[in-house]
């Protein structure tokens, strides 16, 4: 898969809510009630990740989940990624 050149990584994240850059990742952080609330979402966070054959990193901490993507096996941002945001994004949250 082609990696994306900066500018198109800019004008994509412009469309994804509350993603950024970090390095060569986007990445995103979520908040929750509580571990069980962030744990479910991680659960569907894996169920979409499965279906897509695209894992993110996944960072875990009591009440907060940060989560990063990049296409590992292209060394950088690619199309895959952007559409794994927007289906994270999809998934309801309860905050």
């Amino acid at each position: 898969m082609p990696l994306l050149s900066s500018e198109a990584i800019q004008e994509k994240l412009k469309q994804l809510q509350g993603w950024r850059l970090d390095g060569k990742e986007i990445v995103r952080e979520f908040s929750f009630a509580d571990f069980v609330q962030a744990l479910q979402f991680v659960n569907a966070v894996g169920e979409k990740a499965e279906a897509a054959g695209h894992h993110p990193d996944i960072n875990i901490r009591y009440n907060k989940v940060k989560l990063a993507l990049i296409s590992h096996d292209s060394g950088g941002l690619t199309g895959r990624d952007f559409r794994m945001a927007e289906a994270i994004n999809g998934i309801p949250t309860k905050n």
